[in-house]
């Protein structure tokens, strides 16, 4: 089972300048081959797959483990898009019959405005959907750590172009967080395969040949030790993380760490309504009064009780 708490493992700036083009471009890291929604079901598969689990503890904890994790990455993806998005279509006048959308004809994804009401979809940078046939889930316990070492890679090798290519303040703070992330679960599968089979990985560190503290987004979460250290993702399970992940960084020769708990994460941004596409609603305000009789009905304080970032 999986226990949802509703806070981003990352702080993302608020909406500024839209950027549909750009936001098109991070739809790789969603929905692309080597994208968060490709290791987080690859992950996810292997550890639902995994046969001999008590004879295989610590891997199987590792991959079962950081598949939690990624689920994290995809809400942060997406809360990245929907950030990039706002404000591309009118929030005052661009109500039907009004023609609200024309300005975006032939900028981004259309799919973002005509089906996803202004935010983040299960496809990748092309528009094309997510599919099943990513997932690679052998139950070869090499084999299947040998893909996921490689699917790290890959996905770092995105993450890099995608912070090339966009320049968005959103989309540079969700890949300077996944790229020092991203680089802890890719150290982990590599270590994973040393203690398995005794082989030597450490010469493929980095890969790309980009050092992560070389990105200027990177720093903080490196200062704070956050390229050293795994989060164990549940209250009582997982236990056997630390036989697997241990030693020296490849790169900066520091110790790993285990640490028993998630990470603290920050509250999500309560991004504004936008009417024309109809998200929430063609007239937000009234499902705003609806809401407010529906919690004094049942009781509830008058004001929402969730919490967002101010």
């Amino acid at each position: 089972m999986i226990m949802r708490i509703d806070r981003l493992a990352a702080e993302l700036p608020p909406p500024s300048e839209p950027d549909p083009a750009g936001a098109a471009a991070v739809q790789e890291l969603m929905g692309g081959r080597f994208g968060e929604m490709s290791t987080f079901l690859n992950y996810t598969f292997q550890s639902f797959n995994f046969r001999g689990r008590q004879g295989a503890r610590p891997f199987y904890d590792l991959v079962a483990n950081i598949a939690a994790e990624e689920f994290g990455h995809i809400e942060l993806v997406a809360a990245a898009i929907n950030t990039m998005l706002t404000g591309a279509s009118p929030t005052d006048n661009g109500r039907a019959p009004a023609a609200s959308l024309s300005g975006l004809k032939g900028v981004g994804n259309p799919h973002h405005f005509l089906a996803g009401g202004q935010g983040a979809l299960p496809q990748n940078s092309q528009g094309s959907p997510w599919t099943g046939d990513y997932i690679f889930a052998s139950g070869d316990l090499i084999e299947d750590l040998t893909h996921n070492f490689f699917l790290e890679t890959a996905a770092r090798n995105n993450k890099l172009k995608v912070y090339e290519m966009v320049e968005h303040p959103a989309a540079r703070a969700l890949t300077g967080y996944l790229l020092v992330r991203g680089g802890v679960h890719q150290v982990a599968y590599a270590r994973a395969l040393e203690r398995l089979t005794g082989a030597d990985l450490k010469n493929l560190f980095p890969s790309p040949r980009i050092p992560t503290e070389k990105i200027p987004e990177c720093e903080p979460y490196i200062e704070r030790g956050e390229h050293l250290r795994l989060y164990r993702f549940s209250p009582n399970d997982y236990l056997e993380l630390a036989a697997v992940f241990n030693g020296p960084h490849p790169e900066t020769k520091e110790e790993l760490e285990v640490v028993d708990e998630m990470p603290e994460g920050v509250p999500p941004r309560d991004l504004p309504p936008q009417p024309a596409v109809f998200a929430p609603d063609y007239a937000p305000e009234e499902i705003a009064q609806i809401t407010e009789k529906l919690r004094q009905g049942a009781g509830l304080s008058k004001e929402a009780t969730g919490t967002v970032a101010s």
